[in-house]
């Protein structure tokens, strides 16, 4: 069973999204506030990611953002977290947050998000971590990209082991059980690049 104490959301950070979504990322948030789970994020308070946050701190969680500096200079970040880094690029955001976490969800979300995501499978894939990964399906919305890796599995580009680092969950009921089935978290990444 794994001790999951700090969960890193990849979502969207769009507010002009279905209502569905946006719920979901309160919803999300809330959940982890009241388990006294930490959340780490993009460090936004805009879109779904800022849902989550105001959601988790209204809960009483703690909420951790990171935050590339050429953002963070446009002040678009959430200006009441519990801590706020702000790094030099996006890679160190990326490398930062996969480290303060020990799991990783994923609510809907556009290009970033697909990069996060694509990066933490394949570092998993690769052997660097054995982290959660959980994809939240929320009426459908990971369907295209699911058959986007069948069809990378089908043409020999992948094996079996890329279906199986990750877990699609419908809604946010499944997330705890889902987490607490999953075996210890562990990771073996390079110190350096």
């Amino acid at each position: 069973m794994a001790k999951i104490s700090s969960i890193c959301l990849f979502c969207g950070s769009r507010g002009a999204v279905a209502e569905a979504f946006r719920a979901a990322a309160s919803d999300f948030g809330a959940r982890l506030g009241r388990e006294g789970i930490r959340l780490v994020y993009g460090g936004g308070q805009v879109g779904l990611m800022g849902l989550a946050a105001d959601a988790c701190l209204g809960a009483g969680g703690k909420v951790v953002g990171i935050i590339p500096q050429h953002l963070h200079m446009r002040e678009v970040e959430h200006k009441g977290l519990t801590e706020l880094h702000v790094v030099s690029d996006m890679h160190s955001r990326k490398r930062m947050m996969f480290e303060l976490s020990d799991a990783f969800v994923v609510l809907p979300g556009g290009i970033g998000t697909l990069d996060e995501l694509c990066e933490v499978l394949s570092w998993q894939t690769l052997g660097y971590h054995q982290k959660p990964i959980l994809l939240v399906d929320i009426d459908g919305f990971w369907k295209p990209f699911l058959a986007a890796l069948d069809h990378v599995v089908a043409e020999g580009f992948a094996g079996a082991e890329l279906p199986g680092a990750f877990r699609v969950i419908p809604g946010l009921d499944a997330m705890l059980p889902a987490l607490a089935e999953m075996p210890e978290p562990t990771s073996s990444y390079p110190e350096r690049l």
